[in-house]
């Protein structure tokens, strides 16, 4: 959702993702909505961006926790969708149309993945939050989610050596899935702390879920220093 080849490939698949990301007919997008609750905790009426927020599957989540969420994305036939849950703006993760230091809270979902460098919609993140600001990640477990990895057998993830392989692929188990239909990006788990990191972002806690024992999801709550340190 950061360069014009993924806006294109999610422009051109936007209804069928609408469709997957439903919560009517998956677990997993229940479950999905229970960690963000879960993480992000109870809003005031206070803005919360969803950075990368697709289709604004998530954003009901959002605001029956009592935030005001704002959606950005740079797809804008998955926005089609999106305006019809939450106030909507065509934009870059790495370069949001806001103040530095504007917004007290922000999340993303299921989109670390989905841009070719995390890294950087994460400094942008810390840019615009406020001091004191909350920023909850969630996406698929980097350690047991990938083209590295055979969740064939629900029970356990076989990993191979291609969990250092950080480029895109489509290579998956799942062949019905997005990652073999949108191909996908993969970041180790040292990247993706060390990047929340050096972006000013103090994690405060972290959860992994997934069914049977095997995480499929990892997600934390972070905070800007009120100091701004």
């Amino acid at each position: 959702m950061v360069t014009s080849r993924t806006t294109a490939v999610y422009d051109e698949h936007a209804d069928w993702y609408n469709a997957l990301m439903s919560p009517a007919g998956s677990d997993y997008i229940r479950r999905v909505h229970a960690t963000l609750a879960d993480l992000l905790g109870r809003g005031d009426g206070s803005t919360c961006l969803d950075v990368c927020c697709g289709t604004g599957a998530h954003a009901p989540t959002v605001a029956a926790l009592g935030w005001s969420p704002v959606g950005f994305d740079l797809s804008r036939n998955q926005l089609r969708h999106a305006a019809h849950r939450l106030p909507v703006a065509v934009a870059d993760a790495t370069a949001l149309p806001l103040a530095g230091g504007s917004v007290p809270a922000a999340v993303c979902v299921l989109a670390s993945t989905d841009v070719p460098d995390y890294a950087a919609v994460l400094r942008e993140i810390g840019r615009v939050l406020a001091p004191g600001g909350r920023f909850v990640h969630l996406g698929v477990h980097p350690c047991f989610v990938g083209a590295f990895a055979d969740r064939q057998d629900a029970s356990r993830a076989v990993i191979d050596a291609g969990y250092a392989d950080r480029s895109h692929t489509f290579a998956s188990w799942n062949t019905t899935g997005v990652r073999a239909r949108l191909g996908a990006w993969h970041i180790p788990l040292a990247d993706l702390l060390n990047g929340s990191v050096t972006a000013g972002l103090r994690i405060e806690r972290t959860v992994e879920a997934g069914p049977d024992g095997v995480p499929d999801l990892f997600g934390f709550t972070a905070t800007v220093s009120p100091s701004g340190d």
